[in-house]
């Protein structure tokens, strides 16, 4: 990471570096007047450095899994806090399918136009056909604030959980089921 991550109003000024999917991501927060702070990083692929950039951003950003069943019928976005372990016997018995398992880069790709690494409920813009099932838990939906990626793991966004539920969803079509995991052994 490096020592410099700013905290920004808005979009980049300058999104000529920029790919088609993260500025989509930009056009419908503005769209919809939603606001929103970001700091731009280098690559995030672990909770750990996704730690420090919610040290930047003041708020916890969350444990993304993109699920699918075993004959890849069913599809569910995860968001839940990044400390909890994910116990998929757990969240099996909540939505009442068996057999869970992390979806492929290419299932990703397909339904949310996001890579591996990348995943936020951003994505769900991309989703047209509203075939991801959307799953948040509870502890998510009692923050005032969230954290996600615009649909690249090199910058991150902190918006208020409301604006997510009440105008982005709709916006985007999709709803979504609140689940409530321990995550403990």
């Amino acid at each position: 990471m490096p020592e410099e991550m700013k905290l920004f109003n808005g979009r980049p000024e300058d999104i000529s570096d920029r790919l088609p999917r993260e500025v989509r991501t930009y056009d419908l927060l503005d769209s919809l007047g939603i606001k929103y702070l970001r700091t731009d990083h280098e690559r995030t692929d672990t909770m750990e450095e996704c730690n420090e950039v919610d040290a930047i951003l003041g708020v916890v950003i969350c444990k993304n899994l993109f699920l699918c069943n075993k004959q890849k019928t069913s599809f569910y976005l995860l968001m839940m806090p990044g400390e909890k372990k994910f116990k998929t016997k757990e969240l099996s018995a909540q939505i009442k399918s068996s057999r869970l398992s992390f979806a492929n880069a290419e299932d990703m790709l397909k339904y949310l136009d996001i890579e591996p690494g990348s995943v936020s409920i951003m994505g769900l813009m991309n989703d047209k056909d509203h075939a991801v099932q959307l799953l948040i838990d509870e502890d998510v939906l009692k923050d005032e604030y969230l954290g996600c990626h615009p649909c690249v793991n090199t910058s991150s966004l902190k918006m208020r959980t409301e604006d997510i539920i009440t105008r982005f969803l709709p916006a985007v079509g999709h709803d979504y089921k609140s689940v409530k995991l321990v995550g403990e052994d």
